[in-house]
């Protein structure tokens, strides 16, 4: 009971410091507005690798020769055959595919008896510039495919010719916005929260009450406690009020459930509290605490496929991004506002947050207390 009422003095302390100071206000208000704004209205991509994968019913030497010119293409590659429409369902869901491409049973009789023919495209719309890109990227390899028709005769110029249907899952009209904005309160949080955390204790040591705390009947185990407690609810409550932005401001839509939501914020909240909390135990100022929290926060982002695809990335580098955590919670919220997941099917996402939190908070436990003494 003494130590619960410790650490609630403590955490009240660190709230009421944080609101006095100007600067600290500024953190908390300030930066994740900024980046609201600018990452939901610019936002650019590049394209070089799509996954894509094959339900060919027909399986005919037109097919095959149509689905040839997809595999020479440099921007597509190609991760599997799919038996039934199942399968098909499970390959976007699931994210092992970008593209999905069906041609039905009666495609190579269609198209020698002179009738209009269809091979139909599902594209994953949770990233719409590569499903734009891909899209007609396919368009263009069956002009190319209708082209050799009409040279080899098996189409007549004015006759009807093969033509591609395109669907787009979770992002109908594969709006860029909803891409960066959902993901948003991830960023959001994570500055916030890195940046208090990191100069909790760094402020300590440079105003001059590092040793007062030390004196004061608290362990080093309540204090990190007290230091975490307010960048936990300030990043939390940021994060939810820029996803309450996202809904009402950009139109992004919901469909996933708020206790996903909280439940994923939180996860890799503490995550990222862990980092904070080791990099403050590490600095000796408040200047070494951004310092430290910029060099995390540069590559983290840049590496978790807000902008750009992971699978762009070369193969030693994905396997690195597995360590990082913000890659996580951005798969996570573009699964719950897009495609309506819940906490069951996010957890996929949630326990490498859990394990990089068992990790950081040992170790900055133990560097605490060894800078301590």
């Amino acid at each position: 009971m003494q130590s619960l009422r410790r650490i609630a003095a403590l955490v009240l302390k660190e709230f009421v410091t944080i609101l006095k100071d100007p600067k600290s206000r500024f953190v908390i208000i300030g930066p994740p507005i900024i980046q609201f704004f600018v990452f939901g209205y610019a936002a650019t991509f590049d394209l070089e690798n799509v996954r894509y994968a094959v339900w060919d019913e027909a399986r005919t030497t037109l097919s095959r020769e149509l689905l040839a010119g997809v595999e020479g293409s440099k921007i597509f590659r190609l991760t599997g055959y799919l038996a039934n429409e199942r399968e098909l369902i499970d390959c976007i869901d699931d994210e092992q595919a970008r593209l999905a491409i069906h041609i039905g049973a009666d495609f190579e009789d269609r198209l020698r008896s002179s009738r209009p023919a269809e091979v139909q495209v599902i594209a994953d719309g949770r990233n719409p510039n590569v499903a734009l890109i891909a899209l007609g990227y396919f368009a263009t390899i069956v002009e190319d495919f209708n082209r050799r028709l009409l040279q080899q005769g098996i189409i007549s110029a004015n006759g009807p010719r093969l033509q591609l249907v395109e669907r787009s899952w979770f992002n109908g009209n594969l709006t860029s916005r909803w891409f960066i904005v959902s993901a948003l309160g991830g960023i959001i949080s994570m500055v916030v929260v890195l940046i208090l955390t990191s100069l909790s204790v760094a402020r300590e040591r440079e105003f001059g009450t590092f040793d007062q705390l030390l004196v004061a009947p608290f362990t080093p185990g309540e204090i990190l406690v007290g230091k975490s407690l307010p960048g936990v609810v300030f990043g939390l409550l940021d994060a939810l009020i820029f996803a309450v932005g996202a809904v009402y401001w950009f139109a992004v839509p919901f469909r996933g459930t708020v206790a996903a939501l909280i439940v994923s914020l939180l996860c890799f909240i503490v995550a990222i509290v862990g980092v904070g909390l080791l990099v403050s135990s590490l600095s000796t100022t408040m200047q070494q605490g951004l310092l430290g929290s910029f060099l995390f926060m540069l590559p983290s982002v840049t590496l978790s496929g807000l902008a750009t695809p992971i699978e762009n990335m070369p193969q030693w580098l994905q396997q690195a991004n597995l360590l990082n955590p913000v890659r996580y919670i951005i798969l996570a919220l573009r699964n719950i506002f897009l495609e309506g997941a819940d906490t069951a099917m996010v957890w996929p996402y949630l326990w490498p947050l859990l394990i990089f939190a068992s990790v950081t908070f040992p170790i900055a436990a133990w560097m605490f207390r060894h800078r301590a003494t």
